[in-house]
């Protein structure tokens, strides 16, 4: 499947931006890149799409190469010292690793960087010399990520951290880019309160106005005035990262190992049990269509799917299971592809099912009932203590589950528990190895310790929804509230502050010119196919799956006259972010 949204204008702006403008018909070229830059490739562009333009090798340059003195370099790496360096060494010896130098830096490249390049050899060689302003990952169609895992470390380390400020200035380079990347000027807003809200929007707003200096055409159209950036922080809703999700994707990430998007499992076979990997992306169309799906609804979609594909291939199968399916696929091995693939998600669906029934079921009964202070007949809990108590003792239930419960209970309390409380909670679930995780909140500023450094700080009003939900998924992330009220112009000035007057917010439908008639899409780049609104959040801290469904649930409800984009420093799964937390107190290793 083609690619569609952030991932396809990235790649487009790889193609032609980097290998195709120095293309020559008939003359290879050697691709070099470094691990920033090979993460974001990756994400957008397919090996065959590369080596179709005429790169004859991909290589990484912190390794070992071969020179290959005939053909010129294309040069697409991060401007750090480490790259440049290796890049500086490929022209240092009399024999140059490669003929010529074409170089493309994902972001700006410091003075001083820059200074030592013009200093050595390569500039005798470089025909190229340019700055992409890539410096993000675009990990799902309205997804980002900066690829920086330590970032709630970074933030809200209990250790005075000196770099900060060098940090959130690299941050703010990378969400400036993204900017420059969808060719938008938005509004900036931050959560009021904490103070690093307040200094990384204003950071972003410095580096905009650069990009917009260099980039005049950043942010113009009609409706682009409206666009808007926010900047939130992860304590801003602590629920969401630790609730236990049904949706297929964040229950999959949380309960499956599932690793850098690959899940792996065991094909049954007669006789013959195999391993199979496959990677959960966007190439992937049941991926995309299931991913955000309950779990009660998805394993009943993919039988219904397998069965109509069945049927138009006229394959007869009268009950659609996994046993069926490698019948089926010894019977007909040119639709070998599209049959592994329901394979693959009756098989996700499962595991996710089966560790659902094991332990699931009565915890997130219990979790729901203490996030949304009532039980699914919307009778208010009275007593939430007697609810947590039995998940507590039970030896059955992981310590992080444990934590998790504990957790939601303090919050359900609104105004923290006293510590001799949680001294005796923390001693029933048996958790005293980890309940450091537990006080380390309030580096967020969470209100945890009754009367402690947090007191007075409360989570936020919700908004009352009556859509009918499952019993078991009763909770929406707070950050679908703020999403919908930024898109309506609801959100409160004073506690979303902007950080320059925004362009006055037309809320009157623009008119839609009569473009859907005539191909008026088919010469633009994926950037210019949208030209309404965008409504950016970038989370201080990780954002989680649930959280990245709204931005899709919200964009379809606008029915396409807004697009949500949602991003962080990286992807949450709750173990991650409780044992991010953890870390909090902890000296970092240097190695990592």
């Amino acid at each position: 499947m083609a690619p569609s949204g952030l991932k396809a204008i990235v790649g487009e702006k790889i193609l032609n931006g980097v290998i195709r403008s120095v293309k020559k018909d008939g003359e290879w070229k050697v691709l070099i890149v470094d691990h920033m830059s090979m993460r974001i490739l990756s994400s957008c562009c397919k090996m065959s799409d590369i080596l179709a333009e005429g790169v004859t090798i991909v290589e990484d340059i912190n390794k070992r190469r071969e020179p290959i003195s005939s053909l010129e370099a294309i040069y697409l790496i991060s401007p750090v010292e480490k790259s440049v360096h290796a890049l500086i060494n490929d022209f240092k010896h009399a024999a140059f690793t490669y003929k010529a130098a074409h170089i493309f830096f994902t972001d700006t490249c410091p003075d001083g960087l820059f200074a030592e390049i013009g200093r050595s050899r390569v500039a005798k060689v470089a025909k190229t010399l340019k700055e992409i302003n890539v410096a993000f990952l675009p990990y799902e169609s309205q997804v980002f990520s900066l690829d920086d895992p330590t970032s709630l470390y970074s933030f809200y380390s209990s250790k005075p951290n000196e770099n900060k400020g060098k940090m959130m200035e690299i941050l703010a380079e990378q969400i400036a880019t993204l900017c420059d990347t969808l060719k938008e000027y938005p509004a900036i807003r931050y959560r009021k309160g904490p103070e690093e809200n307040a200094r990384l929007a204003e950071e972003v707003y410095q580096h905009l106005n650069a990009h917009k200096a260099d980039n005049p055409s950043m942010g113009e159209g009609a409706d682009k005035a409206r666009s808007q950036l926010l900047i939130v922080d992860r304590g801003f809703d602590p629920i969401s990262p630790i609730l236990h999700e049904l949706t297929l994707q964040a229950m999959a990430y949380d309960l499956l190992d599932i690793k850098q998007d690959i899940y792996t499992y065991q094909t049954t076979g007669i006789g013959n049990s195999k391993e199979r990997e496959v990677l959960l992306d966007e190439d992937d169309e049941l991926w995309i269509h299931l991913r955000h799906m309950h779990i009660a609804d998805v394993t009943k979609k993919v039988t219904e799917l397998l069965r109509s594909f069945c049927e138009s291939k006229r394959m007869c199968t009268d009950n659609a299971n996994l046993k069926d399916l490698s019948q089926m696929l010894k019977k007909m091995p040119q639709y070998q592809k599209e049959l592994s693939m329901y394979s693959t998600h009756l098989h996700l669906a499962e595991a996710c099912m089966k560790k659902f029934k094991a332990c699931l079921d009565k915890l997130c009964e219990v979790e729901q009932d203490l996030v949304m202070g009532e039980n699914a007949e919307g009778e208010p809990l009275k007593d939430a203590m007697k609810s947590i108590v039995p998940v507590l003792l039970n030896t059955e239930i992981a310590a992080y589950d444990k934590i998790r419960i504990i957790l939601l209970y303090i919050f359900h309390k609104k105004k923290g528990i006293g510590e001799e409380n949680l001294a005796k909670l923390i001693q029933h679930a048996n958790i005293q190895a980890d309940s450091s995780i537990i006080s380390n909140l309030q580096n967020l500023g969470c209100n945890i310790i009754a009367g402690g450094r947090n007191a007075g700080k409360t989570l936020p009003e919700r908004k009352e929804r009556t859509e009918s939900t499952y019993q078991l998924s009763r909770w929406t992330p707070i950050l679908k509230d703020i999403m919908e009220n930024a898109i309506e112009d609801k959100l409160d000035r004073k506690q979303w502050p902007f950080i320059s007057d925004p362009a006055p917010i037309n809320t009157t439908q623009t008119a839609v010119s009569s473009a859907r008639f005539g191909h008026w899409h088919k010469n633009k780049t994926p950037a210019e196919y949208r030209s309404g609104p965008r409504l950016i959040i970038f989370v201080i801290g990780g954002v989680s799956h649930s959280e990245m469904r709204s931005a899709y649930e919200v964009t379809r409800a606008t029915e396409g006259k807004w697009e949500v984009l949602i991003g962080s420093s990286h992807i949450l799964t709750p173990t991650t972010f409780l044992n991010d937390l953890k870390s909090l107190d902890q000296v970092p290793n240097p190695d990592c």
